[in-house]
């Protein structure tokens, strides 16, 4: 009876490691790479777990300097079975990524956009704002007594 209760949890531990090895490696199933002479290029691949990326780019003058813009995209299904996707677009203005994932900040508050607008309205006012600043830092403060609770 033993050797059979060996057997059986030597089997268990070989399915469930074996498991984990197979979602740890997945294969490819199609990959591609083209890499051009004037410094265009594109890749992509999918593995058997449906993951899927893909990138392209190409030099584009940006002022005195060539830079790559690049666009792509990624796609997977996360452990639950829930499929995300993901495209990007990287240029002269910065990493643009667009996904449902991706987390929306909330609207400002109606009061601090008026704000914001009043201080951009008004430039002379935060400009002359460091140096008052200054002069109420520089000047000692008076300790106030607190009163004893009790």
């Amino acid at each position: 009876m033993n050797l059979v209760k060996s057997l059986l949890i030597i089997i268990s531990f070989s399915i469930v490691v074996s498991d984990s090895v197979d979602r740890q490696h997945v294969r490819i199933i199609s990959q591609e790479n083209d890499i051009q002479p004037d410094g265009t290029f594109r890749w992509s691949f999918e593995t058997e777990d449906g993951t899927k990326q893909e990138q392209n780019g190409q030099p584009k003058q940006i002022e005195q300097e060539v830079a790559i813009v690049l666009q792509g995209s990624a796609s997977w299904i996360d452990d639950e079975g829930n499929p995300h996707q993901l495209t990007y677009i990287a240029d002269e203005n910065g990493y643009q990524p667009q996904s449902a994932d991706i987390p929306v900040a909330p609207e400002v508050p109606a009061a601090i956009a008026r704000s914001l607008e009043y201080n951009s309205a008004h430039p002379e006012q935060e400009a002359e704002q460091p140096q008052v600043q200054a002069e109420l830092r520089a000047q000692p403060q008076p300790l106030q007594p607190q009163p004893a609770e009790g």
